[in-house]
């Protein structure tokens, strides 16, 4: 049986990411999956990386807990909106949090490369827009899929990661946003 880990981090929970997070959880727990969720913004850390990588500070107990989850889980399932290309800050404050060497990858000693220790997971973003997905990729070349696709994830083994763009939020219609929450259930339903 799979584990799922839904990753919400959008901070409103009246926001339409909440819908997709839950509609994807229905989807995948009809096909059977374990599934947990991470919503972020209920979480209570503080999501500076004061020191960055010179000095590790505690993790507080949220993201000790966030990160058993993520170690258990095997397909990690990251819903978000884009707000000024990239992610919000609490997602990216996460990411920077729980990301760390030693933990999601390791510099190798006098070398530029590094291991990485998420090998194995796979994920699917979900990414939520105000524009269309093609003028997102065209004329911004996508930055916050760069950033958590490419620099993060990759960066610290998971693969592959697949992509969804839901969108034009703003100019949809009740109509639309039902066509999304049906992909995203059958996206559950997938496991992939």
């Amino acid at each position: 049986m799979k584990n799922i880990l839904i990753i919400n981090g959008h901070p409103n929970p009246s926001s339409f990411n909440f819908a997709l997070a839950e509609f994807y959880k229905k989807g995948a727990l009809e096909a059977k999956a374990n599934v947990e969720t991470i919503t972020i913004a209920n979480l209570k850390f503080n999501p500076n990386l004061i020191y960055g990588y010179q000095k590790r500070i505690d993790l507080e107990p949220d993201l000790v807990e966030a990160w058993e989850k993520i170690k258990k889980a095997d397909h990690l399932v990251w819903i978000h909106p884009v707000w000024w290309g990239g992610l919000p800050a609490i997602t990216k404050g996460f990411i920077d949090r729980l990301f760390l060497p030693g933990m999601a990858f390791q510099y190798r000693e006098n070398s530029v490369w590094w291991d990485k220790l998420l090998k194995g997971k796979t994920a699917h973003i979900i990414t939520t827009l105000d524009q269309p997905s093609w003028y997102y990729k065209l004329f911004f070349s996508r930055p916050s899929i760069n950033q958590l696709k490419k620099s993060t994830l990759e960066f610290c083994g998971v693969k592959p990661v697949r992509v969804t763009y839901v969108g034009i939020i703003k100019t949809s219609d009740e109509k639309q946003r039902k066509k999304w929450l049906d992909k995203v259930f059958q996206l559950g339903t997938l496991l992939k």
